[in-house]
């Protein structure tokens, strides 16, 4: 295997590959999802697992940790080391009325205001790859689908989840650009499903620990059938 600067791998890697970003829920999802896992990375904190999924061929789980510049160092070295199709699994916090706590969206275009993916020349918004979020939408036809935007700021004074909503996005996080604009520049698939943990408009409001564990479960779980090569 490559030699990578962050990820010191100890286990093989899969070519496809879930990518939440809580190291704990890469943990989690991979005691659900894998069998016999081995972890692939612990520098950093940034926890990863490789194991035979229920198809019965590998699957990696691994954390990129908080925001964009983070992601994208985890995601480059994955790309480095053979990742060829990759699945966000992660949060977000809904804009819209049609979205209540833990609904999972399919991202169908991000709003790059991060400064990452702008570093890298990406516009305004970034695409996932087509057939890997119809892959998602296969699984479960139900799940909401729209645009999100991919900030810098978990914590932001200005309030600009009202423009952000105006702009059309349905939900805000903080990943799903940088890795859609990776896959564009690596050539690689991409695709991104979230959970809505928190409802920011009108006022905020934290889905229960109890609901999140539920809605965690079901990311895993639709992600890992998006990418299934086979009977599971």
């Amino acid at each position: 295997m490559e030699r990578t600067i962050h990820l010191h791998p100890t286990a093989p890697l899969a070519e496809r590959v879930l990518l939440p970003g809580d190291p704990g829920r890469a943990l989690r999802l991979a005691q659900r999802l894998l069998h016999q896992p081995k972890m692939f990375n612990h520098n950093r904190g940034l926890w990863g697992y490789t194991g035979t999924a229920a198809d019965g061929t590998p699957l990696s789980i691994q954390s990129t940790g908080m925001g964009a510049p983070s992601a994208a160092i985890v995601v480059t070295e994955l790309v480095q080391l053979g990742a060829r199709r990759l699945i966000r699994i992660g949060t977000c916090g809904a804009l819209s009325p049609r979205l209540a706590l833990g609904d999972l969206v399919i991202v169908t275009a991000a709003i790059t205001a991060d400064g990452a993916s702008r570093a890298l020349g990406a516009g305004e918004r970034v695409a996932p790859t087509p057939e890997l979020a119809e892959a998602l939408r296969s699984v479960d036809g139900s799940m909401a689908r729209g645009t999100v935007v991919s900030a810098d700021l978990f914590y932001d004074a200005s309030g600009p989840e009202r423009d952000w909503a105006q702009a059309g996005a349905i939900a805000v996080e903080m990943e799903t650009a940088i890795l859609f604009t990776l896959a564009l520049v690596h050539g690689v698939q991409a695709a991104a499903l979230l959970a809505a943990s928190d409802v920011l408009v009108p006022a905020r409001r934290r889905i229960a620990p109890e609901a999140l564990e539920v809605a965690e479960h079901r990311l895993g779980d639709v992600a890992a059938a998006a990418l299934s090569d086979g009977p599971g």
